[in-house]
This record gives structure tokens, C-alpha cells and sequence, in this order.
């Protein structure tokens, strides 16, 4: 597991225990509860290379959950290295209120180019959170100007997650996330999460009588029925829910909220957060059922998990809302300090050539053909229940009972625990409770994607048996 001398004097060492002692002292970790942080052994990383990262001793990691599902072309990629290394001789850092530069330029204008065809609008911002919380005041806003003041109510999927801004929280449906801010949040219709009928497919153009006998396309039917028209958007992740557990919706499920959309006046806002830049096997997962959002939220993959630059795209339409004279007060009255940042834009740009110079896309369908095979495997182990996998995306349910439907309790912390288990075999992967998730970056070589699944398969029986 040791590829380089690592830290092998001792003042390096007393430089790391010193490092771990801050930590513990001082640092609060998202997502962690920090009593169990702290009572175990802080992982130091020190490096990347490709799908590799290294600890302060040496030790390598295949990055088996591409550094939280943004790294998409390897660490320390060359390509992406000079863009920024060349913007930093240029220009760090300069406000996007009232002034522009030439990288975010280049950047809106690829983005408008690659994503669905009615995206021609983009609204930079730095996350996930921050571009789905733009979506949702846009959405509203365009309504409130555009003659439909009713139009206040936002619907979203059951066991949505959408990010952690509040407006973003509110549009979230995870309890385990969201149950202690429910008195901060606005009101949100609920659609049952499609997930456990994916295997039924949808045929988006049936008449409303076949659709309320699809149980997955009912009761989307039915919120738009019963709140159409008070329905300012609807907020969904395309194809699958992330953080929900990977869980899977079926086909022509997407289309259906569009043709749904369409006639009943709401706009579709779609979070390909997640599921964008190649993730799901296409560069944004609508692509599959060739579906146009009129907003878009991205970030994760677009800088290729170097910067932290995220984008609200806007159909014209939408955007054409809000002009008039300064007087009008139609501007959209949001933003941010680092909105655009260059040296963040610099990096989506090489990402993106990296995209066309390595004809990532085009070698793809192979390392996906590959991976599914790969993690299929998992279904003999005894202690494995159900198995997602879109694209480069999966994830692997710890069952007690996978016969009887049984889990493990809570208290048990299965998932963490083979996830932990997993670093002693070189990789690091993260549970989403007793689910474990395998994302690897798009670079990963078919072997890499064999020792990540070899890695897993070990640490479930070790720690499940």
C-alpha cells in the first residue's frame, strides 16, 4: 500500500501527530459526529495522482468516491493544472457585480453550448446548495413577473436531497438531514419518490387514464391535478436520487415530469449536481430521455473537483423575465463575493477540455459496461440486499437478512465501518447509512474499477461475517 518513503523522519512524524492534535482540537467536520471523529485515527491525505491519494505515511487510496463525486479526470491532471497555473500569472480574483472577465465568459459560453439546447443563461455561483437555491428564487421571481403571483408552491420528490442552504434544505426530504430545521423551511409538495418502480418503465405519452394506473407515474399526475395551478417548479434530480441511496427512477419518469410541466405552466428545475459531467454515462443525465430543463443546477464534476465554481443555467425565456429598467427592480438580487471566481472558471475550462481531448465520453460506455459487471459481483455475498447502479454510480445495501429483508440496527454503524475497513484494503469509499457508495472518477481504468470492487467485497465479509 506504501508507495514512497513517506513520512520516515521523526520530526515529520511529530508534524503529523501535531496536525491530527489541531484537528481534534479545533476542526469541525461536515456530515461527522465528532465524538466518534474524534476517538478514531485521522486519515491525513497529502496528495493526489490520477485516482490515487496518498496519506502523510505514504499509503495510497484508490479514490473510490471521487473525493465526494466531483473528481471526474484524476488528481493533478496536467491539462487542468496549466489552465489554472496560467490564469494565476493572470488574475486571481475580481467581484462579477458590474464587472467581467474573460474566463467566466469562455465558460458560460461552452457551458450554453454543450448542455440541452433551451440552457442559454448562466448564473455562476460556488456549490450545489448555492445553484439549486439560485434555481429555486429564479423560479419563483419569474413567476411573481410574469403575471402569475399564485404561482408560490415548489414540488419535489420524497427523500429528496438538494443541498444544505435553506431554501435548498427546504426542497429536501431526508429526515435524517432535515427533521431539526422543518420550522425554518417553506412548504413543499411532496411526489412519493418513483424509486421502487424502476423497473416499470413510463410511457411519458399515454393518456392520463394509463398513467393513474402506473403507480409511479400516479401520484406525480395527481400533484400536478390537485396544485397545477399554484405550482411555480418542480425540483428533481434526473434519473437518480443521490444522496437518497442512489435509488433509481424509471424510465420515461423524467419525460413525464416535462410533459407535465408543460401543461400546466410550472418550470422544470433540474439538479444535475450530481448527475452531470458524464456521471450517468451521458454529459447530463436529462440527455437520456432527452429532456430540456428551464433551470439547470451544476457543479461537483464542473471544475473537475478542483475549485469549488457551481452554475444555475436559465432557459431565454426565463431569463427574458427579468429585464427592464433599473427601476423595474426585475433584477435578480443575488450573488455572491466569489461568483465566478477566475481561477474557478479557469478550471472548469480545462475540464472541459480535457472532456474533448481525451474523448472521455466516447470511452465510456466500455468503463461503464465494465464497472456494472464488476459490482454486480456483490450480489453473492450473504450480507448484500439490493444493488443501483447508473453509469459510473452504485450503490450496495448491508442487509443482516438480505433473504428476509432484514437490516442491520442503526447503532451498529455497518455501512461506516466496512467503508473503514475498506482503507486497510487501499480505498476509501463513504456509506450513505448501511449503503455503500462506489463513484470512482471517469479516468479509472478497468483494473483500478476490479481492485475497488475486490476491496469491497473483502471489507463486507470481514466486517459483516
Amino acid at each position: 500500500m506504501t508507495d514512497r518513503q513517506g513520512m520516515g523522519n521523526e520530526t515529520e512524524r511529530l508534524q503529523a501527530a501535531r496536525l491530527r492534535e489541531l484537528d481534534a482540537r479545533h476542526v469541525w467536520h461536515p456530515f461527522t459526529q465528532m465524538n466518534e471523529w474524534q476517538d478514531g485515527e485521522t486519515l491525513l491525505i497529502e496528495r493526489g495522482e490520477g485516482v490515487y491519494l496518498y496519506d502523510v505515511e505514504g499509503r495510497r487510496y484508490l479514490d473510490g468516491v471521487s473525493s465526494l463525486w466531483c473528481n471526474v479526470h484524476g488528481h493533478r491532471h496536467p491539462i487542468i493544472d496549466r489552465y489554472v497555473r496560467e490564469q494565476l500569472d493572470r488574475l486571481a480574483h475580481s467581484t462579477f457585480l458590474g464587472l467581467s472577465h474573460a474566463p467566466a465568459v469562455r465558460l458560460a459560453a461552452k457551458l450554453a453550448e454543450i448542455a440541452p439546447e433551451r440552457l442559454t443563461r448562466v448564473f455562476f455561483s460556488d456549490s450545489g446548495s448555492t445553484a439549486v437555491e439560485a434555481a429555486v428564487k429564479i423560479a419563483y421571481q419569474y413567476h411573481q413577473q410574469n403575471g402569475e403571483p399564485a404561482r408560490t408552491a415548489f414540488a419535489a420528490l420524497s427523500a429528496a436531497y438538494h443541498g444544505d442552504t435553506l431554501g435548498s434544505v427546504s426542497l429536501g426530504g431526508i429526515d435524517l438531514f432535515h427533521a431539526a430545521y422543518r420550522p425554518l423551511l417553506f412548504d413543499v409538495v411532496r411526489v412519493p419518490t418513483p424509486a421502487p418502480y424502476r423497473d416499470l418503465p413510463i410511457d411519458p405519452s399515454a393518456s392520463d387514464a394509463e398513467l393513474a394506473r402506473h403507480p409511479a407515474a400516479a401520484p406525480l399526475l395527481d400533484v400536478f391535478r390537485r396544485h397545477g395551478e399554484r405550482l411555480c417548479a418542480l425540483v428533481m434530480e434526473p434519473l437518480v436520487q443521490g444522496a437518497a441511496g442512489m435509488l433509481l427512477h424509471p424510465k420515461g419518469f423524467l419525460a413525464l415530469a416535462r410533459r407535465l410541466c408543460d401543461r400546466y405552466g410550472a418550470l422544470l428545475v433540474l439538479d444535475e449536481v450530481a448527475t452531470g459531467f458524464g456521471r450517468t454515462g451521458t454529459m447530463f443525465a436529462c440527455e437520456q430521455e432527452r429532456v430540456a430543463p428551464d433551470l439547470m443546477a451544476v457543479a461537483k464534476g464542473l471544475t473537475g473537483g478542483y475549485l469549488p465554481v457551481a452554475a444555475t443555467l436559465a432557459a431565454e425565456a426565463v431569463f427574458d423575465a427579468f429585464r427592464g429598467a433599473p427601476e423595474s427592480h426585475r433584477t435578480f438580487y443575488h450573488g455572491h463575493t466569489y461568483t465566478a471566481n477566475p481561477l474557478g472558471c479557469a478550471a472548469a475550462l480545462g475540464s472541459l477540455d480535457v472532456f474533448e481531448r481525451e474523448q472521455v465520453m466516447a470511452q465510456l460506455p466500455e468503463k461503464v459496461a465494465h464497472f456494472k459487471k464488476a459490482v454486480e459481483r456483490l450480489r453473492g455475498s450473504s450480507h448484500v440486499g439490493d444493488i443501483r447502479i447508473i453509469g459510473l454510480m452504485a450503490a450496495v445495501d448491508l442487509l443482516r437478512d438480505p433473504a428476509g429483508g432484514q437490516a442491520y440496527p442503526e447503532a451498529w454503524r455497518m455501512g461506516y465501518k466496512v467503508c473503514m475497513e475498506a482503507r486497510r484494503h487501499g480505498v476509501i469509499v463513504r456509506p450513505l447509512g448501511d449503503s455503500v457508495v462506489l463513484m470512482p472518477p471517469l479516468a479509472v481504468l478497468p483494473q483500478e474499477i476490479d481492485l475497488l470492487v475486490a476491496a469491497i467485497q473483502q471489507a463486507i465479509e470481514r466486517v459483516c461475517r
